[in-house]
C-alpha cells in the first residue's frame, strides 16, 4: 500500500475554536467538510489531546474561520504550534463572540461557519464532531 497518495488530498486552513465556562481556546485544523446540504451540516475531525477538542465536546459547538492563503506564520503558529493550556490565543487576536457565545477568528479570515455539534464520533486517536450550522 502506497500512503503517499493521501499527500495528494486537498484541504483548507482553518481555525477551530470554541468556549466553555468562560475559557476560549482555538487550534489549526485542516479537515473540516460539509456533509449534507439540508440541513446544512459540516464535520470536523479534532485531536482527543488538544484544549479544543475538550471546550467543543463540553460545549456542544464550535466555529470554524477559513482563513486567507496569506495568513501571517504568527497567526498559524499561535493557534497551531502553541497550547491553549499555557497561553490565552485570543488575549491579542481578533474576534467576535458567536449566537452559541464561542469566540469567531476575524484576523485573515475569508468567513466563518458557526455550528451546534449534534453528534460525535470516536475514530481513535480524534473525535469527528457534527456540527448543524448556526450562523
Amino acid at each position: 500500500m502506497d500512503l503517499r497518495v493521501t499527500w495528494k488530498i486537498q484541504y483548507g486552513m482553518f481555525i477551530v475554536s470554541s468556549e466553555h465556562e468562560g475559557r476560549k481556546n482555538g487550534q489549526i485544523a485542516n479537515t473540516f467538510f460539509q456533509v449534507t446540504a439540508e440541513p446544512p451540516r459540516f464535520a470536523v475531525s479534532l485531536n482527543k489531546q488538544n484544549l479544543t477538542h475538550d471546550l467543543v465536546k463540553k460545549s456542544g459547538s464550535f466555529s470554524v474561520s477559513v482563513l486567507t492563503e496569506d495568513a501571517p506564520m504568527p497567526l498559524m503558529g499561535k493557534f497551531g504550534f502553541k497550547s491553549g493550556r499555557d497561553i490565552d490565543k485570543f488575549a491579542d487576536t481578533e474576534f467576535m463572540t458567536g449566537k452559541t457565545g464561542i469566540p469567531i477568528v476575524k484576523e485573515h479570515s475569508l468567513g466563518f461557519i458557526e455550528c451546534r455539534v449534534i453528534n460525535s464520533m470516536d475514530v481513535g486517536s480524534h473525535t469527528l464532531f457534527i456540527g448543524e450550522i448556526i450562523d
